[in-house]
């Protein structure tokens, strides 16, 4: 046993500290004392049939190594042969031990107790923690809690040395193993948040036994409670585990501490809002029906991740459903909660409607009140609106009795029953569900047929004027996915007196920041059929068009603050726009509120817009407006000859008329006559026809295309284009038919540029040019057909017999 502290060792060796109070002794070892063969002092000394006294265990061993090497019996002191293994034991030698040993300790203890205290010296006070921790091991830790020792242990946790810290915290749990008095002690005060400290703490090693040592304490369940008590505790154990820095044997003993903490309720709700749901499913699928209620409650409180709503799904779905399907008022409304939390997300609402959610939901639905109180229905409702964003066969997935489905007509007219008889927050969720059903286009129809047969357009239109602007948005968003197959009706309903276009002409104009409402609203607006005169008409009297112009021009100029739907609010005021222009040849008013606001020249602006969509629909505007532009010139007013003239016209000289289009061969202007010679826009459509965008080259095309049309100097027009140099990129269009539409806009285009004879004459030595004409003419439709064939006589491709055979 001889040795002493080592300085080397961080923490030495337990058998060098406690030495160091073991041969501190009130009176010597007598020889007696010592067992001859294991050299330590005896616990229980036996004699035997010579008389000589070993320690039980060891003359044990002695007898049984002779037995099993077939030697002699004998005494291992004498060697003197034995005729029996009997054994008597010592009780006089044993109670003097014992008493020598009690008095021992006493003095070892009360060095150990001072050495626990402040201000000693750091060697003494690590050698005082490893006698108590030698003590304990020989099964006396009975004798460290008689002695008081553990709050002075614990106080060591506070010392300014690792060293003592790290070794107070390994006493401490070699005290508490298998002892739950010393537990109990441990769990006095602020003990316990003393330790969970220590599992933040920069040092691995004092985490390291933290842990360990709350592993020891979390086996009593009374302290169970007092440890998840403590605030951070669970999260840092919960985010131990998972942690890839910590060695495997703190995971493991952070993971089993968790275990332990698991027999207590409100730990298993701290772990599942923190992270770890396992232990809150299984109460749900195994435990009391009073459990499974609360822990159900708890879920519905919680905030979880997709990837975790899924799991939760997959793991608890089926048992949500079962409860939300029980008699029980309480157990419903806490699995519907749930059910609500986990189904917010596409991937779990999927595994919800596959575990069979979507039958007792309809039929929640449409219980009577009596059945299910209204606010439950509001929360399955929100379920349903949740479930129907998820990609699912909802045109093939029964949840009636008769084999309906969410889109049977039945279904459809409960709901708009439903819709127009509830309050604002369930209408708000039940609208939704329909905006669900009609963002499918499998689904659509079925809903849209469904909406028909009810007559509830105009009850789903009225919701425009809804105080909530959650109600507002919902019905919004529903009307314009059905616009597409309802433009007309919706359109209709809108001019009705009842003031929903106003409604919605104020929601666009609302905010001046762009928000998601807004975008909807235009959009809805812009969807409905552009060549409606009435909605036109009625718009104009109401100043929309005046609202939409200045707030584009806002947008342009820079928004306050940029919003994320200031892209399709933008695109949509553009679209709502251009229906201004489809009705010039019949609307004066419209004629002048395009001069008024110089929509030319915004169109011409909004060419140069980063936007596909604002590109395109601002070259169709400009179409239409260069289209009125022949109606719109002012043509020069010829005075008569004089008499003398008419007598004699050799002697005049023609007149000349200066400042006039060379195109519409009268008097033009940009704001005037929407003229697309003046400004910019001839340039910028040009530079559009290479655009990636089919569409945007398409549109930039027709609007080119206007100075080409019958009823223009068409000659002048082919200059003009030959100047912005825009003859070849059409013919690269012609080239490369990207699609079909735009192979007959270009067929079309280039036959009028070939009256031009310069350019005729230049294109039939292209072969290229020539070959995708000769395409044009053979393939394409009635129309194509014949243009490709005047373009290919233009060209000598085909024979002009016009003027062999004369007219009949």
């Amino acid at each position: 046993m001889a040795g002493s502290w080592d300085e080397s060792h961080e923490l030495g060796s337990q058998s060098d500290d406690s030495f160091q109070f073991e041969r501190q002794h009130i009176e010597p070892i007598y020889d007696a004392f010592i067992c001859p063969l294991s050299k330590q002092i005896m616990k229980d000394p036996v004699s035997i049939e010579n008389g000589q006294t070993f320690e039980r265990e060891a003359i044990e061993k002695w007898f049984n190594e002779c037995r099993e090497n077939n030697r002699k019996l004998v005494c291992p002191l004498t060697l003197k042969e034995l005729k029996t293994t009997d054994m008597n034991p010592s009780i006089a030698l044993r109670n003097t031990i014992e008493e020598w040993s009690a008095r021992n300790e006493a003095v070892q203890l009360d060095m150990a107790r001072k050495s626990l205290t402040p201000g000693c010296p750091e060697i003494d006070t690590l050698r005082a923690l490893r006698f108590v921790q030698y003590i304990c091991q020989k099964n006396s830790r009975r004798i460290i809690r008689n002695a008081d020792l553990i709050p002075m242990i614990v106080d060591m946790l506070k010392s300014g040395s690792r060293r003592v810290r790290c070794r107070a915290l390994e006493t401490l749990r070699i005290v508490v193993e298998d002892d739950d008095d010393n537990k109990e002690i441990m769990a006095e005060g602020d003990n316990v948040r003393t330790i969970v400290k220590f599992l933040s703490h920069e040092q691995s090693k004092e985490r390291e036994e933290a842990v360990s040592l709350l592993y020891e304490l979390s086996k009593s369940e009374s302290l169970c409670e007092k440890i998840g008590s403590v605030n951070g505790a669970i999260l840092i154990l919960v985010g131990m585990t998972s942690s890839k820095s910590e060695n495997l044997l703190t995971v493991e003993k952070a993971d089993k501490t968790l275990e332990n903490l698991e027999k207590n309720e409100n730990n298993v709700r701290q772990m599942a809002e923190n992270g770890r749901l396992q232990p809150l499913l299984t109460l749900i699928l195994e435990g009391s029906p009073e459990i499974k209620l609360s822990m159900a409650s708890y879920l519905g409180e919680l905030a979880l991740s997709n990837d975790v709503k899924v799991f939760v799904a997959r793991t608890v779905g089926s048992s949500l459903i079962n409860l939300m399907k029980s008699g029980n008022v309480q157990s419903r409304e806490a699995a519907l909660k749930a059910l609500n939390q986990v189904s917010s997300c596409d991937p779990s609402a999927k595994v919800l409607v596959e575990e069979g959610i979507l039958s007792p939901l309809v039929k929640d639905l449409f219980a009577g009140p009596n059945q299910l109180p209204m606010r439950l229905k509001e929360i399955s409702a929100t379920i349903l609106a949740n479930i129907v964003t998820s990609d699912c066969d909802f045109d093939l997935i029964p949840v009636g009795p008769n084999h309906q489905t969410l889109v049977s007509e039945e279904i459809i007219h409960n709901l708009l029953y439903l819709i127009s008889n509830t309050g604002p927050a369930i209408e708000c969720k039940l609208l939704q569900v329909l905006v669900g059903l009609t963002s499918s286009p499998v689904t659509l129809i079925s809903v849209v047929s469904a909406i028909k047969s009810s007559g509830a357009i105009n009850s789903l239109v009225q919701f425009i004027e809804a105080p909530q602007q959650d109600l507002r948005l919902a019905a919004i968003k529903l009307l314009q996915n059905l616009s597409p197959n309802m433009g007309q009706e919706l359109a209709s309903s809108l001019r009705g007196s009842a003031g929903q276009l106003d409604g919605l002409i104020k929601v666009i104009a609302e905010n001046i920041v762009s928000s998601e409402e807004q975008a909807v609203a235009v959009g809805l607006l812009a969807d409905l059929p552009e060549r409606d005169m009435g909605l036109t008409r009625q718009m104009l009297d109401e100043g929309a068009f005046e609202m939409v112009i200045a707030r584009i021009k806002m947008i342009r100029q820079g928004e306050p603050r940029r919003s994320r739907f200031v892209t399709p609010y933008l695109e949509g005021l553009v679209r709502v726009l251009l229906r201004i222009t489809f009705v010039l040849q019949n609307e004066p008013k419209a004629v002048s509120l395009c001069r008024d606001h110089d929509l030319t020249g915004l169109f011409t602006e909004l060419l140069a817009n980063s936007l596909d969509n604002v590109q395109m629909v601002s070259a169709f505007a400009l179409e239409n407006l260069s289209l009125e532009s022949k109606n719109l010139t002012k043509l020069p007013e010829i005075p008569p000859p004089s008499v003398c003239m008419s007598i004699f016209p050799c002697f005049s000289k023609p007149q000349v008329m200066t400042g006039l289009c060379r195109v519409h061969r009268g008097a033009c202007s940009r704001r005037d006559t929407f003229c697309l010679l003046e400004g910019p826009a001839l340039r910028r459509l040009v530079g559009l026809l290479d655009h990636t965008n089919a569409a945007v080259v398409e549109a930039s095309l027709a609007a080119l295309s206007t100075l080409l049309e019958d009823g223009v100097n068409i000659e002048q027009g082919v200059a003009v284009l030959m100047e912005a140099e825009g003859i070849k990129p059409i013919l690269d269009i012609l080239l490369e038919k990207r699609t079909e539409n735009l192979g007959r806009r270009a067929v079309w285009v280039v036959e009028r540029l070939l009256r031009t004879e310069d350019i005729a004459y230049e294109v039939s030595g292209d072969p290229n040019v020539s070959t995708a004409l000769v395409d044009a003419f053979q393939h394409g439709d009635y129309h194509t057909r014949q243009t490709a064939e005047r373009a290919l006589k233009h060209v000598d491709k085909i024979p002009n017999f016009s003027g062999i055979f004369p007219n009949a």
